[in-house]
């Protein structure tokens, strides 16, 4: 996900009554909740690099127990600066580490969400595992997250307690964080139906069952989705909504996984390599020129939207035709 959605997530466990188990204890789930994205430095090296490189190794189970432990280490390092020649609440190791687990563990869940993937077994296997459910970017998350935080925020102020008189503040975010889970679980349940309704639909066509196939979200709307779909090496590709009826719309993309000999030469740069090793549905189209053929190398999630951008890399060949 986005880093609002990330940084609204800390922030909500933090207001929904975490924050209180010690000092720092909403910049530690805060910090926790964004550091797996300290691999977005690897842009610097360039955009195939990053494909390569992001969402792995600090998003990992290896990094599930090393982050919270860099988190902890400077939050203490943070909360012993701070209270130099002053007298305020001192951070307790214990619980500062048990947020930065909490707080770090959210990140690559919430990544598994969407349709980019995530490798959740690095660095022990770079395989990619992909949720299908929420938009990368979701605006309802956004919504609902922000208006919990600031609603608890306003109950704050203005000291609400229950009848028992301990504080009830917190239940404005803690019910947002609840909103979030159903959502999330009744999005899931959508891609699950959503899945078997375009399996039947191709075989109402005639068509065989997909070897791999993907019903992702789309912004905004949560009643459609994108689909693609591969079979035999090619890729369909369409919409399904829930409203209307037709409910599945499927179009041949004109793309192949399948290289042909200049793709395959394509294929050996290192650039091209790093991008498949990200790519969920590669293709391939080659562009003639004489020596300044050059293969365009894309993936069909984005297919439509990302040809010559940041989806897909330009190999130049420079070569004559192959064998």
């Amino acid at each position: 996900m986005d880093p609002v959605c990330h940084t609204l997530v800390g922030g909500a466990l933090a207001e929904s009554g975490l924050e209180r188990r010690t000092a720092l204890g909403a910049a530690t789930l805060l910090l926790a909740a964004n550091a797996p994205d300290v691999d977005v430095l690897a842009y610097l090296a360039g955009p195939t690099t990053a494909l390569w490189f992001r969402r792995g190794l600090t998003h990992g189970v290896a990094a599930w127990f090393v982050l919270p432990l860099l988190v902890t280490g400077g939050v203490l390092l943070a909360d012993r600066v701070l209270r130099r020649g002053g007298d305020r609440r001192r951070a307790v190791p214990s619980q500062v580490l048990l947020l930065a687990v909490v707080g770090v563990a959210t990140h690559p869940l919430l990544d598994l969400l969407n349709t980019y993937g995530v490798r959740l077994l690095m660095p022990f296997s770079d395989r990619w595992f992909y949720g299908d459910v929420l938009f990368i970017v979701d605006p309802w998350v956004w919504t609902v997250l922000a208006i919990g935080i600031l609603w608890t925020r306003r109950r704050v102020r203005a000291g609400a307690r229950d009848a028992a008189g301990s504080p009830a503040a917190a239940r404005p975010v803690r019910w947002a964080l609840v909103v979030l889970v159903l959502y999330v679980a009744a999005m899931a349940g959508s891609n699950l139906a959503a899945r078997r309704l375009v399996v039947a639909s191709l075989a109402a066509e005639g068509m065989p069952a997909p070897d791999r196939m993907m019903v992702g979200p789309v912004a905004v709307n949560p009643l459609r989705r994108k689909v693609v779909v591969e079979i035999d090496g090619a890729y369909r590709g369409g919409d399904f909504s829930w409203l209307g009826p037709h409910r599945v719309r499927l179009d041949d993309l004109g793309l192949r996984r399948d290289p042909d000999y200049r793709t395959v030469a394509a294929t050996r740069g290192p650039s091209a390599r790093e991008f498949l090793s990200w790519a969920r549905f590669p293709f391939f189209e080659v562009a003639p020129g004489g020596r300044d053929d050059a293969v365009l190398i894309g993936d069909a999630r984005y297919a439509l939207e990302a040809q010559g951008s940041w989806a897909s890399v330009r190999v130049p060949l420079g070569g004559g035709p192959g064998p």
